[in-house]
Order: C-alpha cells, then structure tokens, then sequence
C-alpha cells in the first residue's frame, strides 16, 4: 500500500516549522523505556527488591530461586552471558526471547504474566545486584578434558559438542552456560535423578525430557532407544546405534517407558574427580571462546 504525501504551499513555511517541532516533541514524549540501552533504575536499591519479586514469579523456574541456573536456563550471575553483556542485549532477551533456545518472549510461556519494560529492568537492576564480579576459577584442565571427552570417558559416543560426536544423548554445546557445575556433575554421577531436556518443538511450551524407551515389535525384536516424537497413532525413536525408527504403535506388541537413562553412572571408580572436573572444564571453555 503507498502512502500518499502532503504537498504544503511555499508561502506555509511557518506551518511547516510547527508541524515540524511537534513531531519531534511527539517523539520524544512517546520514546518507550524500552529504547534505552542503560537501566534507568540502575541505582534504585528499590528496583533491585522489586526485580527479584518480579525474578521469582517470571524467571526462577528456568533459572533458579538465585539466578545461578536450572535445568533449563544458564547461570545469570555470571558477569559473561552469552547473549550479550550489556543492559541493552539483556533487556531484549527478555523482551523479544532467544531465538533457537528455551527462552522464550516475554509474556509467551504461561509462567507468571507479561511484564512492563519497567518490570524487566527492575529484574537487571536485581541481576547486576547478584552479578560475580570475579572471573570464574579454572575447574581444571579444559584441554586434558577435551581428550577424555572424545576419548577414554566415551563422551562424544552418545553426546556431541559443536557438531562433533553422538546423538542418542543431548547437545552439550550449550551446556557450559545452561548449566551450573554442580548440575553438570549431577548428571554424570546420577544422570536418572534429572533427566535432560529433548527437542524443542514451536508446539511445545517446553520441550519433553529426554526417557528410555523400549518397543517390541510384530516379529518380537525388542528395540531399546530414546524418544525422538510421539502422538496418539505413532512413535519415533532413536535407538543406541543412532538408527532411527518410525512405529504405528497397534502394531507393536509392547511399548514400556522408563525414567532411567541410558547413560551410565560413572562413580569415581569409572571416572575420577579430577578427570570429571577437566571434562566440565572442556564444557565451560566451548562457551567462553
């Protein structure tokens, strides 16, 4: 649709001034808080108290009661976020979400209510308020990590990291800042307490986690594997050789689900602290780079 443009006479140069200095008058008075790139409350000791409020209802779920991560969102008390450092990059992951992550727009994921740019900085204000100034430790030796990962630990048989490794467990490229240390040992020394999250699909609120899976089919071969999608009528699933199947489900003979990962315990008998500790390293520094 074109627009069509106003055409005033020479001898109206007056009106033209006034119309003008209104608009520029107009811009500014309707300017959105949103436009800034700073935090206008970033002295405002109250706006921190009402940004953790406004942190609880909104954020914890995902990122944890102090902003130091979940199972889900990365640790935010990290003064390096990978989507950004200043207020300006924070304020519009708030806002508008991450695309290809679980983070999503603010007001879109039926956790706490849509909230006001002036409730999105009060959360800065509270998020610079618990923000480590001090640069993280390292927890070992990333690059002794690196060779376990893609070596002697098996890592890369099931996970992948930047493109490189298996599929049957999740992603870990990310894992460096959507995890804190303590999850991410958790997950080696007792990777069924919580299980990871799977595939995120626009359908989902969240995406599922990742479960074993076990089907026998018509001629009685007993398939085991993790879930890839499901419906009413059909299951796919990815088996441990990373084959993929696709079932109508009348037809198997029987289909068992099991909260126990695939993934192995590795007690310190199988992989020591050390070892362990230069493996999360390895995790931390993909994302530092």
């Amino acid at each position: 649709m074109s627009r069509r443009q106003v055409f005033l006479p020479p001898d109206c140069l007056p009106t033209r001034l006034a119309i003008s200095v209104l608009v520029a008058s107009l811009a500014l008075i309707v300017s959105p808080i949103s436009a800034q790139t700073r935090n206008p409350f970033s002295t405002d000791s109250k706006a921190t108290k009402a940004g953790e409020f406004e942190f609880r209802i909104n954020c914890a779920l995902c990122h944890g009661l102090g902003a130091r991560g979940g199972g889900r969102g990365p640790d935010l008390t990290r003064a390096h976020k990978h989507h950004g450092d200043a207020d300006g990059d924070l304020f519009r992951n708030i806002s508008q979400g991450i695309p290809g992550t679980a983070m999503p727009a603010n007001g879109t994921n039926g956790q706490g209510v849509g909230m006001t740019d002036e409730e999105i900085w009060q959360i800065i204000t509270y998020l610079r308020s618990i923000q480590v100034k001090a640069p993280l430790k390292n927890l070992g030796n990333a690059g002794h990590g690196k060779e376990l990962f893609y070596g002697d630990a098996n890592c890369s048989t099931c996970h992948m990291v930047e493109g490189k490794g298996g599929r049957v467990g999740p992603d870990l490229t990310s894992v460096g800042v959507s995890r804190t240390v303590d999850s991410l040992v958790e997950s080696v020394r007792k990777p069924s307490e919580r299980l990871a999250w799977g595939l995120t699909e626009p359908t989902k609120e969240f995406a599922q986690r990742y479960e074993t899976v076990t089907v026998v089919t018509p001629d009685g071969q007993e398939i085991k594997g993790v879930t890839l999608n499901e419906d009413s009528f059909s299951l796919q699933l990815m088996d441990t050789a990373e084959q993929i199947h696709l079932f109508e489900k009348d037809k198997l003979r029987s289909i068992q689900k099991s909260r126990e990962s695939l993934m192995p315990s590795y007690d310190m008998g199988t992989l020591s602290d050390r070892d362990l500790n230069d493996i999360i390293a390895y995790l931390l520094a993909v994302n530092a780079q």
